[in-house]
C-alpha cells in the first residue's frame, strides 16, 4: 500500500521561509511523477508544481516560480518542497501527490493525481 505523508508545516512571518518534507512508502514505482498541491480557506485546490522522479524536471504554477523549489531524495524516498519568500496569499493546506501518468503527460490539474498525502499547515502571518 502506497503512502504519502507530508511534514515541515508551521506558522512563518511574510518574507519567511518553511520547507515541506513527503515521504513516500509501499510501491512507488508506477508513480512517474510527484507534486504539491495547495488549498487555501474557501478556495479550490490548486496544483504548486511538480517533478518528474526519472529526472528531477520540475514545473511551477506561476505565482511561485523563482521562490518554491521541488526536489527530490531518492535514497530517502522523500521529497521536498522549499518555499522562499512566503507571502500571506501562500496561507493554504499543503498535499503531496503522486501522479502515474506517463512523463511526457501535463500535471497540473489537481484531476490528473492518483494518490495524496494528509495535507499539512502552512500560514503566513503579514
Amino acid at each position: 500500500q502506497v503512502q504519502l505523508v507530508e511534514s515541515g508545516g508551521g506558522w512563518v512571518q511574510a518574507g519567511g521561509s518553511l520547507r515541506l518534507s513527503c515521504a513516500l512508502s509501499g510501491r512507488t514505482s508506477y508513480l512517474w511523477a510527484m507534486g504539491w498541491c495547495r488549498q487555501a480557506p474557501g478556495k479550490e485546490r490548486e496544483v504548486v508544481g511538480n517533478i518528474l522522479r526519472r529526472n528531477g524536471a520540475t514545473d511551477y504554477e506561476d505565482s511561485v516560480k523563482g521562490r518554491f523549489t521541488i526536489s527530490l531524495d531518492a535514497a530517502k524516498n522523500t521529497m521536498y518542497l522549499q518555499m522562499n519568500s512566503l507571502k500571506a496569499e501562500d496561507t493554504a493546506i499543503y498535499y503531496c501527490a503522486g501522479d502515474a501518468q506517463p512523463p511526457w503527460a501535463t500535471r497540473r490539474r489537481v484531476e490528473d493525481y492518483d494518490i495524496w498525502g494528509q495535507g499539512t499547515q502552512v500560514t503566513v502571518s503579514s
